[in-house]
């Protein structure tokens, strides 16, 4: 279907780049995390609170990094292309990684050609990771929910 084997190549090589950043970014700060809430002072329940905001940003971080790489290569040709916008702008892309990130797809933009292949890893990588933020968060409130 697609014969230009060097864009598919810098599709993969960019797909594996971006997964392995953005576990990277999470496996970092979730680690961080978890060494920081036991440290603050104050309600046991704010640490939760201060988890879950943690959490969301790793998430947006993890989002804006998948959509500057889609960004980025949209600009070379043979890669593909997205349907649905005319030129595709930087939020653009960060738009379409958070609803392919969070595999809600609505469809109003449509990644087309070699590009597919990141799009389908991004959303196979935030549903792990969105699960892997559920664990943690499931950890923390079992350690600091509940009173002394």
């Amino acid at each position: 279907m697609y014969t230009d084997w060097v864009a598919n190549g810098l599709v993969v090589l960019a797909t594996t780049l971006a997964v392995s950043a953005s576990v990277l970014v999470h496996y970092e700060g979730l680690t961080r995390m978890a060494r920081w809430l036991p440290t603050i002072m104050g309600q046991r329940r704010n640490k939760v609170l201060y988890g879950i905001f943690g959490v969301v940003a790793l998430h947006v971080a993890e989002i804006w990094l998948f959509g500057a790489v889609a960004w980025a290569l949209v600009g070379v040709s043979g890669v593909g292309d997205v349907s649905g916008a005319d030129v595709l702008g930087l939020l653009d892309a960060v738009y379409l990684s958070a609803v392919t990130f969070t595999t809600v797809g609505f469809g109003d933009l449509a990644p087309v050609g070699p590009i597919r292949f990141l799009y389908g890893m991004e959303a196979l990588t935030g549903f792990v990771l969105i699960t892997w933020s559920a664990s943690f968060t499931y950890l923390e409130m079992d350690r600091f929910w509940r009173a002394p």
